[in-house]
């Protein structure tokens, strides 16, 4: 199945009613200029022949082939890959800009089922190349180095080997995935088309999760309110989405004989299950010093006995609310990103230039953010909803580096320049930290030194420990649903369940904040994904502090790393920085970082 980009950020959006210059949109002209492009059904005609060719010529044969035979299959392969790329790339990009539109959701939709047809023939492929004995294999690898270049490919491959169905199951589950892909965009539709009344004011999802970033504490309890009584009345459908989904995969799994919900994920990131079992225990360990020790800070800071969840991403009382334009965040992070190399400058301005970027908040546009990479002999797109705050202007930072990181990676080809999710946030962490250490590097007071350090740190606990409570949500929801069907309740109790270990003494519950659950789309459309936040935060952390000690050529390595996109294992990446992500001692150094930043803090109220 090609899966479509999806909003990836669990975003605070702020404000819509400011002036913010002028906000670019998208010109996808670049994958097509329209629906009835004669270059769209061009490309339709190529794929549906060419995957029918290729199962001709290869089904049940590729035992025979010899090196240079096997490097054309694959080279075929990847031009179907990126056809179909292509096509799926422009129908969801154009669909998520209104996501509302019956028009874009049935192009999206048509286009979807027709490409799943068109590949049905080719499931055979991973199929008998995982019947292949290993030595013999590895012997084709070794007679040629152009084929040898995709052994990451096949190794991914045949990790799936022992959990492998038949032939004639596994196409019947590659047709079967436009069932489940309808479930994700009945989410998407219901989440864009839900109106909440704040106030007497009808809004959508974004402005009305941007109360929860007012100065004001009325907005916020009134934003909040909002949010539980329209998630609560939404309730029964969002549970049936995530009843369905996870039962499908209890299904999946359980035929594959995957040993865990998370099996099927952590084979996708190429991660071992005890390195994301160390990384998940080491941030639960530090929920006292790390979000529990900050909240309370805060709670103090806005003259509380106890903070509401109104309250958690609340603006501090001496930050300046100014509304930052386009056109200064845009100059704020091209600074970041030049500064620390000029060349990474140049990649991230034709982003500003070209069209790249669709910025402004719409209605019926999908929530949150994405960097998409298209294909590789496109571009990436980033979809942001723009609002004026700093931390838009760090979502800016961050789906900037993933562009750049996609772009860099498109030289390794359309199936070699796919980075595993855990790696995938390097760069767009990376990305914010570099525009965090500017702005903190010329704040001009010591009260803008410490509104960025503690927007710095809520941030990095939004990406660390409150990702990691969504993922043991999940896995605790995945656990509860092979039990049998989940009531709203039950789905309500799991949240909850997370939610008070994660956020802390510091906090009450209001009524209405369990369904809470309801918005994040994560838990559709990839399950599991939102470990590869805290990874990635971890990862970067340490990375960063290679930097900050003037490491040698470590702008090349950088480089380097992200031009290899999906061809090395994250130990192979991270040896030239001396670092190794399956060291458990290896995210206490990530983790540290933001118990320093906040012993900063404390060390402020002194």
């Amino acid at each position: 199945m090609f899966q479509l980009p999806f909003p990836v950020r669990d975003a605070n959006a702020t404000a819509g009613d400011q002036p913010l210059g002028d906000l670019p949109e998208w010109n996808l002209d670049d994958l097509y200029t329209g629906e009835d492009a004669p270059e769209l059904k061009r490309d339709l005609d190529w794929l549906e022949e060419a995957c029918q060719s290729f199962a001709t010529d290869y089904e049940g044969k590729l035992d025979t082939l010899d090196a240079a035979g096997l490097l054309t299959c694959i080279q075929r392969q990847e031009r179907i890959n990126q056809i179909a790329g292509r096509i799926m790339s422009y129908a969801g990009l154009r669909y998520y800009q209104v996501t509302t539109d019956a028009d874009r959701a049935k192009f999206m939709s048509d286009a979807q089922e027709k490409i799943t047809n068109y590949t049905t023939p080719l499931v055979f492929f991973t199929l008998e190349l995982n019947r292949l004995e290993d030595a013999h294999l590895d012997g084709l690898l070794d007679q040629n180095a152009d084929l040898a270049r995709y052994k990451p490919i096949f190794d991914k491959i045949r990790a799936m080997k022992p959990y492998q169905l038949s032939d004639e199951m596994e196409k019947f589950l590659h047709d079967l995935g436009v069932v489940g892909d309808a479930w994700e965009r009945l989410f998407d539709e219901t989440i864009a088309g839900l109106s909440f009344d704040v106030n007497g004011e009808e809004l959508g999802i974004e402005a009305t999760l941007n109360f929860l970033t007012d100065a004001d504490r009325s907005r916020r309890e009134a934003g909040a309110h909002a949010l539980a009584d329209v998630f609560s009345s939404n309730i029964k459908t969002f549970a049936r989405v995530h009843n369905t989904q996870a039962k499908e995969k209890e299904i999946m799994d359980r035929w594959r004989g995957m040993p865990t919900a998370q099996t099927g994920r952590h084979l996708s990131n190429q991660v071992e299950p005890e390195v994301v079992e160390a990384l998940r225990n080491a941030v639960v360990a530090a929920y006292p010093k790390l979000s529990h020790r900050y909240y309370d800070l805060k709670r103090r800071w806005l003259g509380l006995d106890v903070m509401q969840v109104w309250d958690r991403n609340a603006p501090l009382p001496l930050e300046d609310p100014r509304i930052v334009s386009w056109e200064d965040a845009e100059r704020t992070v091209m600074d970041a990103y030049t500064a620390f190399d000029p060349r990474m400058g140049d990649l991230a301005q034709p982003f500003f230039r070209k069209g790249w970027i669709d910025a402004g908040v719409k209605p019926g546009k999908a929530p949150g953010a994405f960097a998409h990479p298209t294909v590789t002999d496109v571009h990436p797109y980033v979809m942001l909803n723009y609002l004026g705050k700093p931390r838009d202007v760090m979502t800016l930072a961050h789906e900037l580096g993933h562009g750049v990181h996609q772009v860099l990676a498109a030289g390794q080809g359309e199936m070699l320049s796919s980075t595993p999710l855990t790696l995938a946030e390097t760069a767009s962490v990376f990305g914010e930290m570099l525009t965090f250490r500017k702005m903190l590097d010329t704040a001009a007071t010591p009260a803008q030194r410490k509104v960025l350090l503690a927007g710095k740190v809520e941030d990095m606990i939004n990406t660390v420990v409150r990702q990691i409570a969504f993922y043991d949500f999940e896995c605790k929801l995945h656990e509860a649903r092979r039990g049998g069907e989940l009531t709203p309740e039950d789905i309500n109790a799991l949240w909850m369940s997370v939610q008070g270990e994660s956020l802390g003494p510091a906090f009450e519950f209001m009524d209405g904040y369990e369904t809470f659950w309801a918005y994040i789309p994560h838990f559709v459309h990839s399950p599991f994904y939102v470990y590869a936040y805290a990874f990635g935060d971890g990862l970067v952390n340490a990375l960063y502090s290679v930097y900050a000690e003037g490491a040698p050529g470590f702008e090349d390595k950088y480089f380097d790393m992200l031009r290899a996109g999906g061809s090395k294992h994250h130990k192979e990446l991270l040896a030239p920085f001396g670092l190794d992500a399956s060291d458990p001692k290896f995210w206490d150094k990530g983790l540290s970082m933001i118990s320093g930043f906040i012993d900063d803090l404390e060390a402020m109220e002194d």
